[in-house]
C-alpha cells in the first residue's frame, strides 16, 4: 500500500512537471511554428515584429487645411476629406478569414466605425486575459509580435494584427505610433517612401467607440500631419 501510494505521488509529480515543462518551453515553440506555417515569419510580414513607438509628440489638427477638405455623411460616420478621394464605408464581418486585397488604384479613404466594447463582444474569449474594451483589445492587436508569443492569447493577437493590418506598401519601411490627442487614443502605422502614401490610424474615442480611417494616397498629397487632421475629424453619424 505505501509502495503504490509512492509511485502515485511521484507519477503526479513527474506529470505536473511534465506539463510545466510543455507549457513554459514546447507550447510557445509550438504556437510559433504554426504562425510561421500558417501566416508567415517576421522576414516575409516584417509589420509582425513591429509595436507602435509610444510618442509624446503633439499632435494638433490643421485648421487651415481642414477648411479645404470636403463634408461627407454615411450611415454610420461623417467626416471631412480631402478632393480626389474616394470613400467607402466598411463593416467588420465574422469570420475574418477572408481578408481583403487593396480593391482599388486609385486614390481611396476606407473608414470603419464600432460601438463601444465591439471587440470583447466579438471575440469573448479576451476577457480572460483582462481585456475589457476596445482600447486594451487594439493595443494588444498593435503590440503583438511573432517573435514574443508565449501562449495562446499572444498567438490570436498576431494572427488578427496579420488580418487586421491593410496594404501599407513595403512594410519594412511602415512606421507605427501610439499616442492621445484631445482625449482620443490613436494608433497610426504609415508608410511615405514608396510611390504611394499609406495611412492606416485606429481611433478610440473617450466614449470607447473605435474608428478607422485607412487612406491610400496614390498621389501623394498627403503627410502624416494632414492624415492627422482627417482622422481626428471623424464622429459617429
Amino acid at each position: 500500500m505505501k509502495n503504490a501510494l509512492v509511485k502515485l505521488l511521484l507519477y503526479i509529480i513527474v506529470s505536473a512537471l511534465a506539463a510545466a515543462f510543455v507549457i513554459q518551453f514546447a507550447l510557445p515553440q509550438a504556437l510559433r511554428a504554426y504562425i510561421q506555417t500558417g501566416i508567415g515569419s517576421c522576414s516575409s510580414i516584417p509589420i509582425l515584429c513591429m509595436a507602435p513607438e509610444d510618442t509624446q509628440a503633439v499632435f494638433k489638427k490643421d485648421d487651415q487645411y481642414a477648411q479645404e477638405l470636403l463634408a461627407l455623411e454615411f450611415p454610420k460616420t461623417k467626416l471631412s476629406v480631402p478632393k480626389g478621394f474616394k470613400v467607402v464605408e466598411e463593416l467588420v464581418k465574422k469570420p475574418y478569414y477572408k481578408k481583403k486585397s487593396s480593391r482599388t488604384a486609385e486614390a481611396v479613404i476606407y473608414i470603419l466605425y464600432e460601438p463601444k466594447d465591439f471587440f470583447v463582444n466579438l471575440f469573448p474569449q479576451v476577457k480572460k486575459a483582462g481585456i475589457k474594451d476596445n482600447y486594451a483589445f487594439m493595443r494588444s492587436l498593435m503590440s503583438a509580435q511573432e517573435t514574443k508569443i508565449n501562449n495562446i492569447n499572444d498567438a490570436f493577437f498576431v494572427i488578427l494584427k496579420s488580418i487586421f493590418t491593410p496594404n501599407l506598401g513595403d512594410q519594412q519601411e511602415v512606421k507605427m505610433l501610439q499616442f492621445q490627442a484631445e482625449g482620443r487614443n490613436y494608433f497610426i502605422n504609415y508608410n511615405l517612401s514608396g510611390a504611394i502614401n499609406f495611412f492606416d490610424c485606429s481611433i478610440i474615442a473617450p466614449s470607447g467607440e473605435f474608428f478607422k480611417i485607412y487612406i491610400k494616397d496614390t498621389g501623394k498629397v498627403l503627410d502624416l500631419n494632414k492624415a492627422f487632421t482627417i482622422a481626428s475629424g471623424i464622429t459617429p453619424n
